[in-house]
C-alpha cells in the first residue's frame, strides 16, 4: 500500500531518468493520470499510456530526454506530505526558478499548474517540477 502516491510517482520518475531508462511503469491511479497529463501538456515528459495488464492498470511514463541523452526533468520535488501538508493559497501560488519550472497543484477542481491555478482562482497542495 502506498501512502502518497504523487511522491510515489515523482521517485519512480526521478529514479528513471538518473537510470537514463525511456519509460518507467507504476500503478495506475485517477491522480497519477492527471499528474502525467500535466507533464505531457507541459513538454516534460514524451507521452505516458495507460495499459490494462490483466486486472491491473499501470501507467506507463515515456521519459523525454535531449538531442545530447540529458534529461529535460532537471529536479521534482514533492513539497507537501502526508505528515506535514503544505497547501498554497490562491493568492499565495509559488513561482519555480523565476518562471523556468512549474508548481503543480493539487486542487478542489484537479491537478492543474500553479499558472493555470492563479487564473482560474484556487489553491491546493503543491510539488514542483524544473
Amino acid at each position: 500500500m502506498i501512502t502518497d502516491p504523487i511522491a510515489d510517482m515523482l521517485t519512480r520518475i526521478r529514479n528513471s531518468l538518473v537510470a537514463r531508462h525511456d519509460f518507467t511503469d507504476m500503478p495506475a491511479s485517477k491522480v497519477r493520470v492527471a499528474l502525467a497529463q500535466v507533464l505531457k501538456k507541459e513538454g516534460y515528459i514524451g507521452d505516458f499510456e495507460v495499459r490494462e495488464e490483466g486486472i491491473h492498470r499501470n501507467v506507463r511514463v515515456h521519459l523525454a530526454y535531449t538531442p545530447a541523452r540529458e534529461p529535460v526533468i532537471m529536479g521534482l520535488q514533492r513539497v507537501s506530505r502526508p505528515g506535514l501538508r503544505v497547501y498554497a493559497a490562491k493568492r499565495e501560488i509559488p513561482r519555480v526558478y523565476g518562471g523556468l519550472g512549474i508548481a503543480i497543484l493539487s486542487t478542489p477542481e484537479g491537478v492543474m499548474t500553479g499558472q493555470e491555478a492563479r487564473r482560474r482562482n484556487v489553491g491546493g497542495e503543491v510539488c514542483y517540477v524544473w
